[in-house]
């Protein structure tokens, strides 16, 4: 992935490349992301991380709502994730029982158990993720957004292979 503090939605712009197998690929791969940065992206570097495989896909996050407070986001998906619209939202912070109940009011219920013959979403970690959101926007006023998509379900653990984090800038912290 072609990494930097502006670049927000990488699969958008075409700066990841996926089964990279070998050194040569590697080479070409990062030869060719490198050319797509843009002056406005600001510094720029490659990420490299393992590649993970799974047939669902979850969104998590937190945001600022000005109207509601720091929120805890949670839904299917995914470069669908939009299209989809199932997320279901809590006020943080969020205790494992607010977790679970954030959980149990996603729509697409059938999706977090045993599916095409994968184990069901680990909950456990689920809920240690949403609430771990949740403490996160309670002890980080600074933070204004948190974009985990996708987290792919691998072996039924949600695994976080992309994230976005707004800041609020210096002028801005309290």
């Amino acid at each position: 992935k072609l990494a930097g503090g502006s670049i927000a939605h990488k699969n958008e712009r075409g700066l990841v490349r996926l089964g990279i197998r070998t050194r040569s690929d590697a080479e070409a791969a990062a030869a060719e992301l490198l050319a797509l940065a843009r002056p406005d992206d600001g510094r720029v570097e490659l990420l490299v991380a393992p590649m993970v495989s799974g047939d669902r896909e979850l969104i998590a996050g937190m945001m600022r709502d000005q109207q509601f407070g720091a929120l805890v986001a949670f839904g299917l998906g995914g470069v669908l994730a939009e299209a989809i619209g199932d997320v279901v939202f809590a006020p943080a912070p969020l205790n494992a029982a607010d977790a679970e109940a954030l959980i149990d009011r996603l729509a697409g219920q059938a999706v977090l158990g045993e599916f095409r013959g994968q184990p069901p979403v680990d909950r456990a970690a689920l809920v240690e993720l949403l609430s771990g959101l949740g403490r996160l926007a309670d002890e980080r006023a600074d933070v204004v957004s948190v974009d985990l998509n996708p987290l792919i379900v691998c072996d039924g653990r949600p695994i976080a292979v992309d994230a976005l984090v707004e800041l609020t800038s210096s002028e801005e912290a309290p």
